[in-house]
């Protein structure tokens, strides 16, 4: 489903889970602020550089377009490809699972969700949105997608307050889910990952939202 967020507090258009663009595409939510035991900031199960996750998330990076120049694999999240020498990933493969590239180290700017195939240079991920750029240079594992159940609350406020809905299919608008208005303030996800989109028609700015609260704006958006 999709989601469009607009940068204040609001959204407009849904997704579920990284599983393809017309069930679902993960957009980037950070963070949830009361992660259990054993939790990311993120609300998924925790990694940082350098840990393994299991073998179903791998990524290839490469500093030139093509797949050519340095290489460098992972399996868990990159806070920063500028550690490694890279200036930017120029070009990827998704070997396995669902990704999330940031435009920034960090995991801060545009977030783009990477899902299983080849991409060989920077328009493969960021030419067909509303706001291109030629730079990726953090990423990590959607690790809590799952495409079969999904659940996910909407308020019209800030804070849970004011009317609420609940999804667990695509919408393209709100207005397709029968929503008043063109704004949503607050999120809370139950089961899986979903991809909020600026825009109806899952156009503009993706963020992802994985297990967890989201009080306000700052909360998925960085």
């Amino acid at each position: 489903m999709s989601l469009t967020v607009k940068e204040t507090s609001s959204t407009a258009a849904v997704t579920p889970g990284p599983a393809g663009r017309g069930a679902g595409t993960p957009a980037s939510g950070r963070p949830a602020p009361h992660p259990g035991p054993g939790s990311s900031p993120h609300g998924a199960t925790a990694c940082h550089a350098g840990d393994v996750l299991p073998a179903s998330y791998k990524i290839v990076v490469w500093d030139e377009e093509g797949f050519q120049g340095r290489r460098h694999e992972f399996t868990a999240e990159c806070p920063s490809v500028l550690e490694l020498g890279f200036e930017t990933v120029r070009s990827l493969k998704v070997l396995s699972g669902a990704w999330v590239g940031f435009e920034h180290a960090g995991f801060q700017g545009q977030q783009y969700v990477l899902e299983r195939g080849e991409y060989p240079s920077w328009d493969a991920w960021s030419g067909n949105t509303a706001y291109p750029a030629d730079r990726l240079t953090s990423f990590r594992p959607v690790a809590c997608a799952n495409h079969r159940d999904s659940r996910l609350t909407i308020f019209e406020q800030e804070n849970f307050l004011g009317k609420k809905g609940e999804l667990s299919d695509d919408y393209p608008s709100l207005q397709a889910m029968g929503w008043d208005g063109n704004e949503v303030g607050s999120f809370h996800v139950h089961s899986g990952a979903w991809v909020c989109s600026q825009f109806p028609g899952y156009r503009g700015f993706q963020y992802v939202l994985e297990s967890g609260d989201y009080k306000h704006f700052r909360e998925w958006g960085s």
